[in-house]
């Protein structure tokens, strides 16, 4: 049995206000797999969750009035993340329509419902009885989970193969449907497909070749999808360069520095802003969302099938990896215009570099170092180095002791920079603690990433600028949070923000 489950059951925490009832009555449903253990229930539609014999402690979300073969969809890898995602989401709603939504989709659902006050009871029950922190990004978790899942090793009972008797069928792609608000993973509402207005455009741009397939032209506005091709030696070569595998394939594996490196280096991510002007007028940006399609998945891990069925729509080439992103663009007045031209301006968002590292000692310290994309050779000097102690109760929620002993650096750059750089600590600060250990079962306070974004750490420092011309712009940075007074010098890390690729221009139409 999953430790944390255990541990969970001894604390008869009840899940019933954030959407996992306990029954004594299990029955499953056709769809339910074979060697489910249920422990929990919505309350609505039948839709249940459990584990499943085989697969560990991840645990699965079973929704029978789904279409197939969208029944049953892992939504977390242990029980302790499943706890952590209910911290985060408030209730287990968000957690078992993931599946279906972007991020922004994800993000609104949460901003409409958030925790109710019995929620929040049971939520700060599980923080400290468990000692657990909400997931820190929820949607980028579970999508990971999914995507990297082989849906065939599931098994059902002879009731599920009487309904869906063809299990090759489960597979078979839906409708062809673009929507404005709808994404890959499903549409809400009952909004009418978009017209298709075929393209079929070609270029190279950002070391890729692109194919711009179709645009759709929907009530809400205008929808497009870009199609980045990525060869597969590339791709082999990455995760052969860091050791990606199944048993290391989670950012926690490597360090803030090291996943920076990753981003910069790895060739299915692909971050840009594309910007579209129908004739000759530029059209707002709305929303996007993207899948990506790996030929080069290790044994026992596959495609989320939305990448297959664009792939296989588009008629792509199955033997390359692609990056397919949407991007929707509502139209300027009430009504769609009559479109005489399209334009793409493809413009690449700038890129987190990480540079030197440098351990001053006292003001007047300087580093000297060139900046990777513009060559400019700039001076830091150090202006002043402070510990402080922020107030007590700055941060704390859930009946945890967030850590308030960091340490304050002023310093200058010369010449004045026009591009942007900043500093961070090279430290990853201390977790939150829980405040009064209720048991020995309860686990010891371990050292961890704590995110502070409001004054640096792993998510960017906090810059501040002051002072006239004569002495130039004052900055400041702030290190990682620690329990204990920071007695050692702080070691920091230049960071750039770059853009490697210069906008480009494209006639679609």
């Amino acid at each position: 049995m999953d430790k944390t489950f255990e541990k969970f059951l001894r604390r008869e925490i009840d899940l019933a206000a954030v959407g996992a009832v306990r029954r004594t009555d299990n029955t499953p449903y056709f769809c339910t797999p074979k060697g489910a253990s249920i422990f929990g229930w919505a309350g609505v539609d039948g839709i249940h969750f459990c584990f499943i014999r085989g697969f560990g402690g991840t645990v699965f979300a079973v929704s029978p009035m789904n279409t197939p073969p969208h029944y049953v969809h892992p939504v977390a890898r242990s029980f302790e993340d499943f706890l952590r995602l209910l911290l985060a989401c408030g209730d287990t709603a968000a957690l078992e329509q993931a599946w279906m939504w972007d991020e922004a989709q994800f993000d609104a659902f949460l901003r409409e419902y958030p925790p109710t006050p019995e929620q929040k009871e049971v939520l700060s029950q599980i923080a400290e009885q468990l000692c657990l922190t909400p997931m820190e990004r929820p949607w980028a978790y579970i999508r990971e989970v999914q995507s990297s899942f082989d849906y065939s090793k599931i098994k059902y009972t002879e009731d599920y193969y009487d309904l869906v008797p063809e299990p090759a069928a489960q597979a078979a792609p839906p409708a062809w449907k673009v929507t404005f608000d709808g994404g890959f993973w499903g549409h809400q509402g009952r909004e009418r497909a978009g017209k298709e207005l075929p393209l079929g455009k070609e270029f190279t741009w950002a070391g890729h070749f692109w194919l711009i397939p179709a645009a759709y032209l929907c009530a809400g506005g205008l929808v497009l999808d870009l199609c980045a091709r990525v060869e597969p030696e590339d791709i082999r070569a990455f995760m052969a360069r860091w050791d990606l595998g199944p048993e290391n394939d989670s950012a926690e594996n490597f360090t803030r520095e090291q996943q920076m490196q990753m981003d910069l280096e790895n060739p299915l991510r692909i971050d840009l802003r594309p910007r579209v002007e129908v004739n000759g007028k530029p059209l707002s940006f709305s929303q996007g969302c993207s899948v990506t399609f790996n030929p080069c998945v290790p044994e026992g891990f596959t495609n989320e099938p939305e990448a297959k069925w664009v792939v296989e729509h588009y008629g792509l080439d199955a033997s390359r990896g692609w990056v397919v992103s949407r991007y929707a663009f509502p139209w300027p007045g009430k009504r769609r215009p009559q479109i005489k031209s399209l334009s793409l301006t493809m413009e690449q968002q700038p890129d987190h570099v990480p540079g030197p590292r440098f351990q001053p000692h006292q003001p007047g310290d300087t580093l000297v170092f060139t900046h990777p994309a513009s060559g400019i050779e700039y001076t830091l000097t150090v202006r002043a180095l402070e510990r402080q102690t922020l107030p007590a109760g700055t941060f704390g929620a859930g009946g945890f002791v967030y850590p308030t002993n960091t340490v304050a650096m002023s310093y200058t750059l010369s010449p004045e920079p026009e591009e942007s750089i900043y500093v961070s600590d090279c430290d990853e600060g201390d977790r939150p603690r829980r405040a009064q250990p209720r048991d020995s079962l309860s686990p010891e306070a371990q050292g961890f990433a704590a995110v502070m974004g409001v004054i640096g750490g792993a998510d960017g420092p906090l810059a501040v600028t002051a002072g006239g011309r004569a002495q130039g712009k004052l900055r400041a940075a702030y290190a990682s949070l620690h329990f204990q007074p920071v007695e050692k010098d702080v070691e920091w890390r230049v960071e750039f923000s770059v853009k490697r690729y210069k906008d480009a221009v494209f006639t679609l139409l």
